[in-house]
């Protein structure tokens, strides 16, 4: 056989081989297959082959005893041995594998080599060798030589290398999956390509057009780059299904070959990059029953000659750019023939104005309407319930608004799936009203329902999929309710104001995410349903401790955040060892977390799994949790505004090396700081604020590169701070980690924001020593906040190297010596606080600088500090303190009281963290107190008296 330029060719999936799973026809009406029965005295088996089946398992790996029936003599009973009743020979070989059980992680597949003792089978002319493990292995060359071969499967195996051109010669072949031997397959009528890479095949159409007898074509994520304008003269007049789906064509919709195939029935040409209008060639398809155009950058109108596609019964033309009516776009579909069309989906595709009022005739035998994502207004016409073959129904996420009541709905019987969801729409029936459909989907959110709670819903009994979030629903939950929604696997209740107390029957729900955030609902938590994975119930009124059996052994996320949740955090959370997220902060928490033991076979030797885990703002006490140690791959860690003590273990660094957000704001941690959080590389955000925190700074704790280099921040952070489950456009659980964070003089709430926010707080502790020089080497902070500690010495130079800093804290300290004048080149900086040290010298001149709010506030208790914005300048001498007469210190003194009258918040934020925390402070700042008082006190002592003689005089 001679070299074809497709030799070449290689897989980009190893999982593909030669075809999925495709049906055979018989060659000949006189020769069939069937299964006998073992004791069938019709069909024996022939020595030869049972020895060369006999001699194919041998060299087979089956961990399954999949061929634990190939013993005995008859091989024609042995399981996937198919032989002929007439002759006896074997004509079919059956082995496919069984892919992952329900109960198991493994597949009951055979691998191993695939010997040539097959070609014993010469009359074997089906083969199906799918979904198997044949791991690093070519297709094996031999295969070619089984020339009555007429179904051949090989897919989802493994397989790897290129297709041997020796398939070639299997001349009979009449479904198959190459195109490099294309031109003797005289026979081929099914070509299944789908998911073999043809990137380095230019001319792939000459060779598909030398197939006379092709019917079916699927060259769907093929990565082909060209579809040709024309074909000269064209052989596929048989073609009737062309599925080029996924491709890179990026090249203008026409000219283009397929348009001039005017045999085809099914055409998808979607996800392929074709642009331009919508091209009058699409009225010439006159024979064509299903037509894709999806996800490409068409624009435009729909031509007005589409009328003419009489057999027309599927139109998808999602994601594309019409941009205009949809009054006009429906009176263009064709109404020929007796109404075909069934299925219509015109999605997030730019539509817009109002539904038309007068039924349209094209649509009288629809069941899919699909007209979600675009930009429709005004009501729902009263023919949408003329629709009576309606399956689903989906307008979602549009700008449509009126009343829906009875009269759109009675006649609606085969509906399924009724999706509303994101219009300003009001549903209003009579609560007697008993709707005609069984519906699985239901997506009524930010809907009118309420308030009171839809009586209709209690008739929805085989619910898979519920969404009535944020429908003004302000009612006691009925029981009717639960019991319907047992059904659903995906239930979204949120944002109401339902109250009433969770089911105690909740456990025998099917439920796998439920989302019951943002209402009333109180009552202890019941034991979950078996089956969920995510489940939201922040922001209600659920009492009582955590259940000691949660119930839910694969649960993932467990938001019960800002709730009244009491009692000690059970050893039963540790049983959740598929935990991602957990979220129990603003809660009534008390007590230690006890540690639990964690079977590390069972988890692959990493402990538990848990990523995101916040316990802030409760009463939780007792050292850092040592259950914290079996969290290796936790990256966001809150235990902010608790009551935990002790030391910070060194631990942290050893054992929580994914951490990147470590928030201890507000507890009672004493002792220095862990030399061994250097180790944390990806750390970014460090809060240890308000604890008695005592030592220096370890130099080493400025090498975390989260600090010091810029990172990507849309691979794992935005991955683990969000949590986002449901269906299709169905988001539920929709959850966001947050933080706290003290900048630029107030505390702000940053949530999915979080993850770019560099943030080093050590404020209000009682830290000594310098600020060392390696503080410079942070250069991606955002927000530096050392105040209301003990250190001295002078401010680093390099401070001016954070040029991302947009906060500055440095105040309440003892630092000393001049200003470094590279504050000036801090251009991000808005905040900056250096009051309340022992600064002396010129105050830096700057641009930056100088555009700060209440400049003179920055400065206060400095008595050394002159210049601008300061009213002493720099060539008087130094205020002796006690002085009592008119010097430079009384300019300082104004601009202390004007400060003090702007920024009343910020006064009060000192004066509390100084009382507080700083015996020494609190001393100092009586003393100036009554040193203000006395000198206020003489000043209009003076003043009076000066007026007075003026007065007189």
């Amino acid at each position: 056989m001679a070299k074809s330029p497709m030799d070449t060719l290689q897989l980009s999936y190893i999982q593909i081989a030669i075809a999925f799973l495709l049906f055979a026809q018989a060659k000949s009406t006189t020769e069939h297959t069937s299964t006998p029965q073992p004791n069938d005295t019709n069909t024996t088996c022939m020595a030869s082959e049972r020895s060369a089946l006999l001699a194919f398992r041998a060299g087979l790996s089956d961990p399954a005893n999949l061929l634990s029936s190939w013993k005995g003599d008859d091989c024609c009973g042995w399981k996937g041995v198919y032989c002929s009743n007439r002759t006896g020979h074997v004509v079919k070989l059956d082995l496919q594998g069984s892919g992952y059980t329900i109960d198991s992680d493994s597949r009951k597949v055979l691998a191993g080599n695939i010997s040539s003792s097959l070609l014993g089978l010469q009359h074997l002319r089906y083969l199906d060798l799918s979904f198997n493990e044949f791991d690093k292995m070519q297709i094996p060359e031999f295969i070619g030589s089984l020339h009555k071969l007429r179904y051949l499967d090989l897919s989802m195996s493994m397989f790897i290398g290129r297709i041997p051109p020796q398939l070639g010669n299997l001349s009979n072949l009449q479904y198959s999956t190459d195109i490099m031997w294309l031109s003797r397959l005289t026979s081929l009528e099914h070509l299944d390509m789908t998911y073999v890479d043809l990137s380095a095949i230019v001319h792939w159409l000459p060779v598909v057009n030398m197939l006379p007898t092709l019917k079916f074509l699927f060259l769907t994520s093929c990565q082909l780059r060209t579809s040709p304008e024309s074909l000269q003269l064209s052989n596929l007049t048989s073609l009737e299904t062309l599925f080029l789906v996924g491709n890179q064509f990026h090249q203008r919709s026409t000219p283009n070959w397929f348009w001039d195939l005017t045999s085809l029935k099914y055409l998808d040409i979607s996800y392929n990059g074709f642009y331009g209008p919508f091209l009058d060639e699409i009225g010439n398809m006159t024979s064509m029953v299903e037509l894709h155009l999806s996800a490409n950058s068409l624009v435009g109108m729909m031509p007005s000659n589409m009328k003419n596609l009489c057999n027309l019964e599927v139109l998808y033309s999602y994601t594309s750019n019409i941009n205009g009516s949809i009054t006009e776009l429906l009176h263009r579909l064709p109404n020929c023939s007796r109404n075909k069309l069934q299925k219509l989906d015109l999605s997030d595709s730019n539509l817009t104005v109002s539904l038309p009022t007068a039924p349209v005739q094209a649509l009288s035998n629809l069941s899919w309407l699909v007209l979600d994502h675009n930009k429709l207004t005004g009501h729902l016409p009263l023919w949408i319930g003329e629709l009576t073959e309606l399956t689903i129904l989906d307008l979602n996420s549009n700008n449509l608004d009126g009343v829906i009541h009875e009269g759109h709905l009675s006649r609606l019987d085969m509906l399924d799936s009724f999706i509303l969801s994101h219009n300003s729409i009001t549903i209003t029936v009579s609560p007697t009203w008993v709707p005609p459909f069984s519906l699985r989907i239901l997506h009524l959110r930010s809907c009118q329902l309420g308030p009171k709670f839809p009586m209709w819903l209690r008739w929805q009994t085989h619910l898979w999929n519920l969404d009535i979030s944020n429908t003004s629903i302000n009612d006691i939950v009925p029981g009717w309710f639960w019991i319907g929604a047992s059904s659903a696997e995906y239930l979204n209740i949120r944002n109401n104001q339902i109250s009433g107390v969770l089911p105690s029957t909740m456990e025998f729900m099917r439920g796998v995410v439920m989302d019951f955030s943002s209402n009333q609902l109180d009552g202890p938590i019941p034991k979950l349903p078996s089956n969920l994975t995510s489940f939201d119930l922040s922001g209600n009124r659920v009492i009582g401790p955590l259940p000691l059996d949660f119930g839910a052994p694969g649960l993932r996320t467990l938001l019960l955040y800002n709730n009244m949740i009491s009692g000690a955090i059970p050893s039963s959370l540790c049983s959740l060892r598929a935990l991602r997220l957990l979220d129990l902060s603003r809660n009534g928490l008390n007590g230690s977390i006890t540690d639990c033991l964690v079977n590390e076979s069972s988890t692959n030797m990493t402990g538990l799994g848990i990523a995101n885990l916040s316990l802030r703002n409760n009463n939780l006490s007792g050292e850092f949790p040592s259950l914290l140690q079996k969290c290796p791959r936790l990256i966001f860690l809150d235990l902010g505004h608790d009551q935990f003590s002790g030391t910070l273990p060194a631990w942290i660094g050893e054992k929580l090396l994914s951490l990147s957000f470590l928030r201890l704001r507000s507890n009672t941690f004493y002792g220095p700081i862990p030399v061994e959080l250097s180790k944390l590389v990806n750390l970014q955000y460090l809060d240890l604020a308000y604890n008695n925190i005592s030592g220096s700074i370890p130099r080493s704790i400025f090498s975390p590169t989260g600090m010091a280099q810029t990172r990507d921040k849309t691979d794992y952070l935005q991955y683990t701070s969000s949590s986002e489950f449901g269906v299709g456009q169905n988001q539920l659980v929709d959850y966001t980690v947050n933080f706290t964070v003290l900048t630029k003089g107030q505390e702000r709430l940053y949530t999915g924001e979080i993850i770019y926010m560099v943030n080093l707080d050590l404020s209000c502790n009682s830290i000594t020593g310098e600020i060392p020089a390696e503080i410079g080497t942070l250069v991606e902070l955002k927000n530096l906040n050392l105040s209301s500690n003990n250190f001295n010495g002078k401010i680093p130079e390099n401070i001016g190297a954070l040029v991302q800093v947009e906060s500055l804290d440095l105040s309440q300290n003892e630092l000393s010596g001049e200003i470094p004048s590279s504050l000036s080149a801090l251009t991000s900086l808005s905040r900056l606080n250096l009051f309340f040290n022992n600064l002396e010298g010129k105050i830096p001149a700057g641009n930056q600088l100088q555009t700060l709010e209440d400049q003179a506030s920055i400065y206060i208790g400095n008595a050394g500090l002159c210049g601008p914005p300061l009213s002493r300048k720099c060539s008087q001498p130094e205020p002796i303190p006690g002085e009592s007469h008119r010097d430079a210190g009384d300019g300082d003194m104004v601009s202390f009281f004007v400060a003090t009258g702007s920024r009343y918040v910020m006064g009060l934020w000192v004066v509390f963290c100084t009382f507080l925390f700083k015996r020494r402070w609190r001393a100092s700042w009586y003393s100036l107190c009554d040193n203000l008082y006395n000198r206020v006190y003489v000043q209009v002592i003076v003043t009076w008296a000066s007026l007075r003689g003026k007065l007189n005089g």
